[in-house]
């Protein structure tokens, strides 16, 4: 895979921190969190790939875990740098997704694999960063692989907001005309996926599935009354929403997913 220059310059001028910031938008990261939480043990191992500014890096780090990350964009990688804490146990390198060469096999005892397969747009690469991801984490470890679910962002930035000619996408490819299944190029940024795609990946790797997750639910869709919720009404959303994050009838109405299995 060569270097994507469209994911480098969106990466150069794109504030993520302040999405997961806004009420809306910590709802992935705190549902992806409840998951690791699940799972994380003390003494842990951590390996973040494709790590960012370092969101879930550092909110480990800082919970007394050892982490190890790896970014692809030199601009994260100054953010993640100048956000470390002296107390944290924790190193980055720029790297890529699909060679992890300079990581030992079965190191890690959980590996978050959470943005590259979103920039991902083939089969092959796809599964050769899961493969990747899988290689240095230890037997038993639990790995967590985040994807871009295509309903959910059609419904919102589509049908809901008109940022994208719904038409127009399936004029030119991007969208199927009969079953609205996306398409999608290194121009496009975002890789969009249905959990059938998923499925498929995963079909040649020896995982066993612990949890498929619908980590944002409708937040994109509702996040003008997300936004405005009190802190109460927030956290009861936040309770359906992990009651409900995992059930199949739900799965596809959502903009992220995490797929998360044991080696």
């Amino acid at each position: 895979m060569g270097t994507n220059q469209y994911l480098i310059d969106f990466y150069n001028n794109y504030d993520e921190d302040s999405r997961l910031v806004l009420k809306y938008g910590t709802v992935e990261f705190l549902t992806t969190m409840h998951y690791i939480e699940k799972y994380i043990k003390t003494g842990d191992h951590v390996l973040e790939i494709g790590a960012g500014t370092g969101r879930y890096s550092h909110t480990l780090a800082r919970q007394g875990y050892v982490v190890d990350a790896v970014e692809l964009v030199e601009h994260n990688i100054e953010i993640f740098n100048k956000n470390i804490l002296p107390d944290e146990n924790i190193t980055i390198v720029q790297g890529n997704a699909l060679n992890l060469s300079d990581f030992p096999d079965n190191e890690y005892d959980v590996t978050l694999l959470l943005g590259p397969l979103y920039h991902l747009y083939n089969k092959e690469d796809k599964r050769q960063a899961l493969r990747e991801a899988i290689r240095v984490t230890k037997p038993r470890g639990v790995i967590f692989a985040a994807y871009v679910i295509s309903d959910g962002c059609l419904l919102d930035e589509g049908f809901n907001r008109g940022n994208i000619n719904v038409a127009e996408y399936i004029e030119n490819g991007l969208l199927d005309s009969q079953t609205f299944a996306a398409k999608s190029e290194p121009k496009d940024l975002f890789e969009l996926v249905r959990k059938e795609d998923i499925d498929d990946l995963m079909s040649v790797f020896s995982t066993t599935r612990l949890h498929y997750v619908a980590t944002d639910g409708c937040a994109l869709l509702m996040r003008e009354a997300i936004n405005e919720m009190d802190n109460e009404t927030f956290n009861l959303y936040l309770k359906y929403h992990f009651a409900t994050c995992e059930r199949g009838d739900l799965a596809g109405i959502t903009s992220h997913a995490v797929d998360i299995f044991r080696k």
